[in-house]
């Protein structure tokens, strides 16, 4: 439970975020090429410094470095005020390295945790509550963003001023009280776990997880299928508006007046629920690596009905199977990863992954892709996942 709000909290200021960074950078009247370059560099942050603030984490200590992502994701908000593309840019980077601390510190001390209280057998549970409350945050963010991004007028506060209030800033600013909550009830709720490492700089901590991850073909293996499942994910993020946009047109005509983003996005965070619930029934019976197994095989189908599709009513139900996917890929992932990484260089290598993910997603920015030809991509990657 001391997990959950937390980490609840810290999720909910990611999802608040998310629908909107785009939409902002071009109420700023930036060109697309201009936000692919915010995009990109936000990316490259997270790939280049989270490989560091992992081994960090691990020496200095999982909770402090919780609180320092709430600190550092809440300076990233701020500085979406300013429509100065410097200051955009420090905000993205910034954004980056929280980001990787998001998807790595907090399961990170989750499974300290457990290890500590000697209930290693509950890990499987605790992520698919995790994951479970994820989407209905998500649900409920995406209400809360959606208010008060429409709650006050966009607009500078002077004429000749480049600080920005109202508008697309609102769900930025909710983001920053869920952030000044989620380090404050980090810091009190939590106890302070580490990775049993002696003192090394930052660099020899990364040498070190590197060095781990290459010696065990587990934790290699574990590496690349979450690099590619998540790789897949985010193309999927990308794409799915335009692809499903594109195919409703076709069929609607000139009577096409545009899709309900917010029901579609409730409908998958609703199967991400699904798939978690899933989950937790059927690691009773099975082993986790058993249903990553059939998450990355079901997947693969998943993306092959998205490419055949030719219709958006039978793209949209695949599109909901692959989101069951990812509702049952995370508990049963990070109950892997609980298992095979070792604990004094958990962070490290968690972050360690990331690198060849935000390559893929990287690739993705940077090349003009069709929709179908990014799901033909992800749908390979699915198939090399189910073999690995």
């Amino acid at each position: 439970r001391k997990y959950l709000v937390v980490y609840l909290l810290a999720a909910l200021s990611d999802w608040l975020q998310g629908p909107y960074v785009y939409a902002l950078y071009d109420a700023y009247g930036y060109s697309q090429h201009d936000i692919a370059v915010l995009f990109v560099a936000g990316f490259g942050s997270s790939m280049v410094f989270g490989s560091f603030v992992g081994g960090m984490a691990d020496q200095c200590g999982r909770r402090k470095f919780v609180i320092l992502f709430s600190v550092i994701y809440a300076l990233s908000c701020m500085t979406k005020h300013f429509k100065n593309f410097q200051i955009l840019m420090i905000g993205r980077l910034l954004g980056g390295v929280a980001t990787s601390l998001l998807f790595s510190v907090f399961e990170a001390w989750l499974i300290g945790a457990h290890a500590n209280a000697g209930v290693m057998s509950h890990l499987g549970k605790s992520f698919s509550m995790a994951q479970y409350g994820n989407s209905i945050v998500a649900i409920i963010a995406g209400q809360i963003a959606n208010r008060a991004a429409n709650y006050a007028e966009f607009k500078p506060t002077s004429d000749d001023s480049g600080f920005y209030t109202g508008g697309y800033l609102g769900p930025f600013d909710v983001s920053l009280v869920a952030l000044v909550a989620c380090g404050l009830l980090g810091a009190t709720l939590w106890e302070e776990n580490y990775g049993k490492t002696t003192k090394s700089s930052a660099s020899g901590a990364l040498k070190n997880a590197f060095t781990a991850t290459i010696r065990s073909p587990d934790i290699l293996s574990c590496g690349i299928i979450s690099s590619l499942f998540e790789g897949s994910m985010y193309i999927f993020v990308f794409m799915w508006t335009p692809a499903l946009t594109t195919l409703a047109k076709e069929e609607m005509g000139d009577s096409f007046e545009g899709l309900p983003f917010g029901i579609i996005f409730s409908t998958f965070m609703v199967c991400c629920m699904a798939g978690s619930s899933i989950f937790s029934i059927a690691m009773e019976k099975l082993k986790p690596e058993q249903l990553a197994v059939t998450v990355f095989g079901v997947a693969a189908l998943a993306f092959a009905m998205v490419v055949f599709s030719t219709n958006a009513t039978s793209t949209f139900l695949a599109m909901n199977l692959f989101e069951v996917c990812v509702g049952m890929y995370f508990p049963s992932m990070g109950t892997m990863k609980g298992m095979i990484v070792p604990e004094d260089k958990r962070a490290a290598i968690y972050n360690l992954f990331r690198i060849p993910l935000n390559f893929i997603v990287l690739f993705s920015l940077l090349t003009d892709l069709s929709p179908k030809t990014s799901f033909t991509l992800c749908g390979t990657m699915m198939v090399i996942a189910t073999f690995l």
